[in-house]
């Protein structure tokens, strides 16, 4: 009779304890099955899959030598924890990820005891780990603090704000440098090319070759030994002089993909490391799934896919999406503008600048993971006659505010920034949601504010921020695809400061911001059946606003209600502070504002997440109706 096929041994794994008792042979095969898991849990749900695979043997290896969740594992920009998901009692709600009421698709403290820290913006593992190596110290939760940071995100400084100071403190800390010479965009600037000089240089490759070939001559039971003594000698035969100038330890560069070798490193630094350590690990985004290894971005994000083609599945759409629109209109502007240039932190593609540095190369630039320094340089090349459009996203433009506030606002530079990814944005959740741009630049004087409501107003915006040279000018449009308008052929730039109105009615008027202007129309079809005909307005600009539209909406309707989809504190409390400067309340007006509530809304896709916001074509009818006292809609199941 045939043998039974042997239980795998994810299934033996529910918590890190359970890889205690596994030999190193059953943890190069627990790599191996994560891995499968981990490529078919992305194939269903979708989601940021290279980076994950990259550190497959990372994660088993730093669960099978420390003790988690006494041990704090801290992962930057966590976009790669979906093998430390599956390994910590997760797996068998990791077909949920990034899904509403799923797993979230970074890591999140409310989750698991096994989220030490939560994130999804890079660059914060350092400082996190240090704050919790000194907590330990001074009597808070005991074991240690590991930062597993990659190579793109050591690109900010604040890593090495956070080096600095832990070499001061000597406190025992390990992070681990996890280099795949690959971050979204392939890396730049000095940083690369320094550890890229590192592990190409032959004496490393010499000694690794060497080391491998001696050990396999020596008794089984000195292996581990001399495994150990290896990694440690590289340490000084290659040298990290930069990270011991910061006062770490250094050992490296070692193989991110030999379990052996993250064994003996893990269990020898865990042993006897007394200070701050940093390991260097060399590992391969997308290893693995060929694919992905094969992709431009080594597969850092992708849609559901086929798990032999690896071919993504993708509804069709006959509409472009707004970053395309905005990359094109750039480029058209850029052809007769020599002056324009264009500015990304690490996100050519996702901003679609990737297509303009192909075409004018010498006037794009990718700064790495460096808002801040984004922000600053943009603002230098606009003092030196340059026309800067610097492009974040919402949520990243976040981490470069003191240069908006100090180096472009207070200055008065024309730096035009085009804010992709405003609003709700789905799957990747609350940390990448563009909730707060409009009211954190509206507070700025002499910032001007717009946000498209379509493809067609993008187009005028980007002409609008080009031909402007009088201060700093903002425009704000979503994720994903338009909504199939036509488009200018010639793109005039739009008046600054005055909406347009959109169509006549009575009673109430709707004044929105942004694209929940296709939400606003719907809800008016729909009050149309009652009898309802309310006037709409799209007022193109949160600052400056246009006066003379809203005190006019005022003065011919009992009700105004604002729509946009960001953060109280925004448009509409710009538009509630002119009523009452104006007196317009006196008069009896009702006034409601529309805004994102008070909340951090989990990931779902994004009409569930506006649906929970309350900004969805049946709130905003309801709310026509709640103003104007009628009888209000049933609540929906």
């Amino acid at each position: 009779m045939a043998d039974r096929p042997s239980t795998p041994l994810l299934d033996q794994v529910t918590v890190p304890a359970d890889m205690k008792g596994l030999s190193d042979g059953q943890l190069h095969q627990l790599a191996h099955e994560v891995r499968q898991e981990t490529i078919s849990a992305v194939s269903v749900t979708g989601g940021h899959l290279g980076a994950g695979l990259g550190v497959v043997e990372l994660t088993v290896a730093l669960h099978a030598v420390f003790d988690a969740p006494k041990d704090k594992i801290i992962w930057d920009v966590s976009h790669q924890c979906y093998p430390h998901k599956i390994l910590t009692g997760r797996r068998d709600r990791i077909r949920t990820l990034r899904m509403k009421d799923g797993l979230s698709g970074f890591t999140k403290r409310s989750e698991s005891d096994y989220d030490c820290f939560g994130a999804a913006h890079s660059s914060t593992s350092i400082s996190a780990a240090l704050g919790f190596s000194v907590a330990r110290d001074l009597g808070g939760e005991g074991g240690d603090a590991i930062a597993v940071i990659g190579d793109g995100s050591m690109s900010a400084g604040m890593a090495y704000e956070a080096m600095n100071n832990a070499g001061h403190l000597k406190k025992r800390l390990i992070v681990i440098l996890n280099d795949n010479e690959m971050s979204i965009a392939p890396p730049v600037g000095a940083m690369s090319s320094y550890l890229s000089q590192l592990y190409a240089g032959e004496p490393f490759q010499d000694l690794k070759a060497a080391a491998k070939g001696a050990v396999s001559f020596l008794p089984e039971p000195f292996r581990e030994g001399a495994k150990r003594a290896k990694d440690m000698v590289k340490h000084m035969t290659v040298g990290g002089t930069l990270f011991e100038q910061l006062g770490f330890s250094y050992i490296g560069p070692i193989d991110g993909h030999d379990m052996d070798q993250l064994l003996a490193v893990l269990r020898t630094v865990k042993d006897r490391a007394e200070g701050p350590v940093l390991i260097h690990a060399i590992t391969k985004k997308g290893k693995g799934f060929a694919p992905a290894e094969a992709a431009r971005d080594k597969g850092h994000a992708t849609g559901k896919f086929n798990m032999v083609t690896g071919e993504q599945k993708k509804a069709p759409s006959n509409a472009p999406s707004y970053t395309s629109v905005f990359a094109e209109s750039l480029m058209n502007h850029a052809a007769t503008d020599p002056k324009i240039c264009a500015i990304t932190a690490a996100m050519p593609d996702g901003t679609g600048l990737n297509k303009f540095m192909e075409r004018y190369a010498s006037r794009c630039f990718d700064v790495g993971i460096a808002e801040q320094h984004a922000v600053t340089f943009a603002a230098g090349l606009a003092a030196g006659g340059m026309r800067p459009f610097c492009a974040l996203y919402s949520t990243f433009l976040q981490r470069g505010y003191d240069q908006v506030v100090h180096d472009v606002a207070i200055q008065r530079l024309p730096v035009r920034f085009a804010i992709d990814r405003a609003g709700l944005v789905g799957a990747d959740g609350a940390t990448h949601a563009g909730a707060f741009d409009v009211a954190y630049l509206t507070n700025l004087p002499g910032f001007v504010v717009m946000a498209a409501a379509d493809e067609a107003e993008l187009v005028r915006m980007v002409a609008t921020a080009a031909a402007h040279d009088d201060g700093p000018i903002a425009f704000r449009f979503p994720r994903g695809e338009g909504v199939g308008v036509e488009m200018p052929t010639d793109p005039k730039p739009l008046e600054i400061g005055k909406g347009r109105m959109i169509r006549e009615g009575s009673q109430v008027a709707i004044l929105s911001f942004g694209t929940r202007l296709q939400e606003v129309e719907a809800a008016c079809e729909a009050l149309a059946a009652k009898g309802i005909t309310p006037t709409v307005a799209d007022a193109r600009f949160a600052k400056p606003l246009d006066k003379d539209l809203i005190l006019q909406l005022a003065a011919d309707h009992d009700a105004l209600i604002t729509v946009e989809e960001g953060a109280i504190g925004g448009f509409g409390s710009h538009v509630a502070q002119l009523l009452a400067e104006e007196g317009v309340f006196d008069a009896g007006l009702k006034y409601r504002s529309m805004v994102l509530p008070d909340i951090f809304i989990d990931q779902a896709g994004p009409r569930e997440m506006y649906e929970v916001a309350g900004l969805n074509a049946e709130d905003i009818e309801a709310k026509v109706l709640e103003v104007l006292g009628v009888a209000t809609l049933e609540k929906r199941a």
